[in-house]
């Protein structure tokens, strides 16, 4: 080969080098330039930007009525579908119950007869689960419990627990996420003779308000259902909404209100606090009120919790309730991509010129009934990932897990999937031993049915497993599941029944149908 020829061939390999390097170049701007939007379109920062303009609507209490022959606490439900106008002049296609967005508010006082009597409106199938209630397997609502298109189901139980703050939703296998978006969900609320007594606030809708938090997005006048890029625990909103309101403001005319807080979302967590920086008192969790209050100025709930708090009010005041960056929200990947880095404000509260006085709150609250880990007769290990749990995704003919009725048991929850999670157990409510070891934060001592771990969480859990011989039941299970719904109905869900010490787990599962 010539000199002139290995110089032709260099310069031609050198110029095949520019141009590829142009291009690797090209591509690495390309790519940067695509993560470096990603990144930032991730956030939502709506603090500052509502104007409250629309008077919060309070959802009203369900008519009810005692049926004097089986002395029950009677009341309808239906589901139904409909349209809403959360956006002036703009239908949005929704569904609620007895009316056409959310449902009632339920009200019983412990020691009460209730049933429950659904329609089914909608034209698919559907059912309610009585989220942190205690109540029989066969009577929660569970994914074995469908209602047919056109069908009703009467559940019916006795409520034996404190106070709490509860909720209703529809628990369809796969298809959760969906219906609860639409708008299918509710309050229920549990009195006692102790809450009764008890100067806390409690005129509902009144200085006892519901405040069912939401996140929307919308498609046109459509509500949005799709997952964005990058969001990996499901649906994730762009603005917030309290009880079907946009933009919400309420009007107290009492020192003291008394916020009941829901996180109806099903993907989103929040961290509330006032913009203001004024604190208020936690007065209760999930399963009721605490032993006594505890002041605070920020409180976290995960998709499903719920939180009572307190605040006091100054004639004229104006404060804002909102959702602030999370700092426990996992690494800066998943917090800016999963919610955790976002800010909203929720609800504005307006003071009156002239409040009504309100008593103190009083130091002490209630008897929390909790579990104690000391007598538990066996623990158990649960590993969550969003492909199951304990490398297990959910099968409806396959019982995971078998306890006896009357015992207390220590079971371990660990999170060690990247990403955040959360864990509900119906019919319990749960006592946290201990959050990595250690004592668990004040908001998370007392009663409990749904916690978050973010990723690298363990959690023990002490639970009791309560109820007269109706509650021993080998063949219809009750659920255990991460409540991002998403996660949910993609599989993250296993199923336990309850027996009674001479009984074993049925080798298959009763009330796999739908009900006409």
């Amino acid at each position: 080969m010539t000199t002139k020829s290995r110089t032709f061939r260099k310069t031609r390999l050198g110029r095949v080098l520019i141009v590829l390097g142009s291009l690797v170049v090209i591509l690495a701007l390309v790519i940067g330039g695509g993560v470096l939007w990603l990144w930032s379109d991730a956030k939502v920062s709506a603090a500052g930007e509502d104007t409250f303009r629309n008077e919060l609507a309070v959802p009203p209490l369900a008519p009810s009525r005692v049926d004097n022959r089986t002395g029950r606490r009677v009341f309808d439900l239906r589901a139904q579908s409909g349209e809403t106008e959360f956006r002036p002049g703009r239908k949005t296609p929704t569904a609620g119950f007895n009316g056409n967005y959310l449902g009632p508010t339920l009200r019983a006082k412990r020691g009460e007869k209730v049933e429950v009597r659904i329609r089914n409106g909608l034209d698919e199938a559907s059912t309610v689960h009585w989220h942190g209630m205690h109540l029989p397997a066969r009577m929660d609502g569970g994914p074995h419990r469908m209602i047919g298109p056109g069908g009703s189901w009467s559940p019916h139980w006795t409520v034996g627990q404190p106070a709490a703050t509860l909720w209703y939703h529809p628990h369809p296998h796969g298809e959760t996420e969906s219906q609860v978006r639409r708008g299918l969900a509710g309050m229920f609320l549990v009195d006692d003779d102790r809450s009764e007594r008890l100067a806390l606030p409690r005129r509902y809708g009144v200085d006892d308000l519901p405040v069912i938090v939401q996140d929307v997005r919308f498609d046109g006048a459509k509500l949005a259902f799709g997952h964005k890029l990058m969001q990996n625990v499901g649906f994730l909103g762009d603005r917030t909404m309290v009880n079907g309101t946009l933009d919400p403001y309420a009007v107290v005319h009492d020192e003291r209100v008394r916020l009941r807080l829901l996180n109806a979302s099903t993907a989103r967590t929040y961290r509330f606090g006032f913009t203001d920086g004024r604190g208020f008192a936690l007065v209760g969790t999930d399963g009721g009120l605490l032993g006594r209050p505890a002041a605070m100025n920020r409180i976290q709930l995960s998709p499903g919790e719920r939180a009572e708090i307190v605040v006091r009010m100054r004639p004229g005041d104006r404060t804002v309730l909102r959702s602030y960056p999370q700092g426990n929200y996992g690494d800066a990947w998943q917090s800016r991509f999963n919610g955790g880095d976002d800010t909203f404000d929720v609800l504005q509260l307006r003071a009156a010129d002239t409040l009504r006085p309100s008593p103190s709150l009083p130091s002490r609250l209630a008897g929390q009934e909790l579990p104690d880990p000391a007598d538990a007769v066996r623990e158990r290990y649960f590993e969550l990932r969003k492909s199951g749990i304990n490398g297990r995704k959910m099968a409806m003919d396959r019982i995971d897990e078998t306890v006896t009725r009357g015992t207390t048991e220590v079971w371990t929850v660990h999170n060690g999937n990247g990403m955040p999670h959360n864990f509900h157990i119906h019919d319990v409510q749960f006592r946290i031993v201990s959050v990595n070891g250690r004592k668990p934060p004040v908001q998370l001592r007392g009663r409990k049915d749904t916690v978050f771990l973010p990723n690298g969480t363990t959690m023990k859990l002490a639970l009791r497993f309560n109820g007269g011989p109706e509650f021993a039941d080998p063949g219809t299970p009750y659920m255990f599941h991460c409540h991002l719904l998403y996660h949910e109905d993609g599989g993250m869900m296993g199923q336990f029944v309850v027996v009674d010490k001479t009984q074993r787990a049925a080798a298959t599962i009763t009330g796999n149908h739908s009900h006409h």
